[in-house]
């Protein structure tokens, strides 16, 4: 057991004592000495936390998945310069078939079996001695006693130092291998278990629709729920590739500075629907509360969730409404036997109108630029920047390689919007119709060494919260919803987020609950009729 913990400790915290050592002189002895006592404290915690759980019988079966998840993380943690926090480690548990498969590389099982072949085959290999019970539990209390005894004993000498670097940059404890797993899982098994176990707490109960301008036709409302998709690398912000080139050709509202509520799908979605968002950020209290589409179909407002993803997190499932997932039996030409291309959801959009009885609200859920298979994500016709890379190992192409697969991806992307803005225009004597188009999380591509998604969002970088947002509305819609186009395109140069959503959303479609706020609404100063 300490022997394995010791091993952990040694070879899988490379992250962790970078971060430790960062701006520290290594030729200053207390350097040193604040390093020495970081392993001892480390050795010993690990060795708590592997040794208590254990058994003669479950030992060497738990040590090798730990061995297994260590190695791992290692791999993860050393090439995307990702923290497994309890966020990212819920990422990592609600990865479907197909996102696994772009991380499941042959590189990362060499890595895997060069780091754990040799202590998974000590493990097995050591024969553990048969005590009697009352002195097996004796001898365990006593080692798990010594060992928080030596934990506490090693930081004294440097609790100063170690308590300031903890409190001031409190996401390194994410980089503490496997403990961060180790505890994010156990922190999300937790609260997912109190979630079955908890009916969602109603929001909205009072909703219903208030009296709107006269309109013979039914609103439908499109929401495009993008997929990492960043506002660095869209030309209607200001990049200089021209990755939009067919919505600046549209008459459409560009929203530049625009934040995220998370930095992974499984916080973003559930975040952007609730109306509680970042500001008043809770976990517990997002996932176990109903959210917007709840408060809609409470309305009368029907609801239908077609999704190119990896599913709604949740969202739809609770709301009870209309769920659909294309796939190659639906779309032969667009799809293969595990994703679809995002145009399928133009077509699904087709059908749906085509079903339209009353006002509704109908989201696609895009697989947009979900990496690290950026090349996977659009078509042959759409590789305009060369040469693009074509591999899911990033470490293998080079930086301009990936942004050119990235930004085929955008590019792609803007393709399909436009398509849904088209499509809706031409519906404008059988509909008033609306389309809003929001990204869940950014991307880093090789900056500062990162890739993907799924930092803190404390230390994320900009890019990894930085998105996109972009609206159109008919005339008829501006007109029977009372929105000035004028006062909005100005509107639009300002800062917004993920918390606007919920609130934006809800005043729009003129629907009128306590759980509204007027603040929060980016449509409420142009919109007539409202205080």
């Amino acid at each position: 057991m300490a022997l394995i913990a010791l091993y952990c400790v040694v070879f899988g915290n490379g992250p962790w004592w970078a971060a430790v050592a960062s701006g520290r002189s290594m030729g200053d002895p207390a350097t040193w000495l604040f390093m020495a006592c970081c392993f001892v404290m480390l050795v010993a915690l690990h060795f708590f936390v592997l040794a208590l759980p254990a058994t003669r019988w479950t030992a060497k079966v738990w040590l090798t998945l730990i061995v297994i998840g260590t190695s791992f993380a290692v791999y993860w943690m050393r090439t995307y310069a990702v923290m497994l926090d309890p966020s990212m480690l819920r990422n990592v548990v609600s990865t479907d078939k197909r996102e696994a498969s772009e991380l499941l590389t042959a590189v990362l099982a060499m890595n895997v079996v060069a780091w754990a072949v040799v202590p998974v085959a000590f493990i097995w290999w050591v024969r553990l001695d048969e005590r009697p019970l009352l002195r097996a539990i004796g001898f365990k209390v006593a080692a798990l006693f010594v060992s928080l005894v030596v934990a506490v004993a090693a930081v004294l000498p440097v609790s100063r130092d170690f308590t300031s670097l903890m409190r001031n940059q409190r996401e390194l404890r994410y980089l503490v291998t496997p403990g961060n797993f180790i505890y994010s899982l156990g922190r999300n098994a937790m609260s997912d278990a109190k979630a079955v176990n908890a009916a969602k707490a109603v929001v909205g109960a009072d909703a219903q629709r208030t009296a709107a301008a006269p309109s013979a036709k039914p609103k439908v409302f499109v929401f495009v729920v993008g997929e990492t998709a960043r506002a660095q690398n869209f030309s209607l912000f200001g990049y200089a590739r021209d990755t939009n080139p067919e919505l600046r050709t549209l008459d459409i509202l560009a929203f530049g500075r625009v934040k995220s509520c998370g930095t992974s799908t499984e916080v973003s979605l559930p975040c952007m629907f609730s109306p509680y968002g970042r500001v008043d950020y809770d976990e517990d209290l997002i996932r176990g509360s109903e959210g917007l589409l709840h408060v809609l179909a409470r309305a009368g407002i029907k609801v239908k969730w077609t999704d190119n993803q990896s599913g709604c997190k949740g969202l739809c499932d609770a709301a009870g409404l209309e769920y659909r997932k294309p796939d190659k039996a639906y779309a032969p030409d667009l799809c293969d036997s595990d994703e679809c291309l995002d145009e399928v959801l133009v077509r699904t959009l087709k059908e749906d109108l085509d079903a339209v009885t009353g006002d509704t609200m109908i989201l696609l859920h895009q697989m947009g630029n979900h990496g690290p298979a950026y090349f996977q994500r659009y078509p042959p016709g759409f590789r305009r920047f060369m040469p693009d890379c074509a591999t899911a190992e990033l470490r293998n192409c080079s930086a301009d390689q990936v942004v050119n697969a990235y930004d085929n991806a955008i590019l792609y992307t803007d393709h399909v919007l436009a398509e849904v803005i088209r499509l809706l225009s031409s519906e404008a004597e059988r509909f008033d119709t609306a389309f809003l188009y929001v990204s869940d999380h950014g991307e880093s591509l090789g900056e500062s060494g990162m890739y993907l998604h799924g930092l803190p969002y404390a230390i994320a970088p900009e890019v990894q919260t930085h998105i996109p947002m972009i609206m159109w509305m008919s005339p008829g819609f501006a007109t029977t919803s009372r929105l000035d186009m004028t006062c909005l395109k100005r509107r639009a140069a300002e800062a917004y987020s993920h918390d606007n959503l919920f609130h934006s959303l809800l005043g729009v479609l003129d629907v009128t609950t306590s759980a509204y706020k007027r603040d929060r609404d980016l449509f409420a100063p142009c919109r007539s009729g409202t205080t």
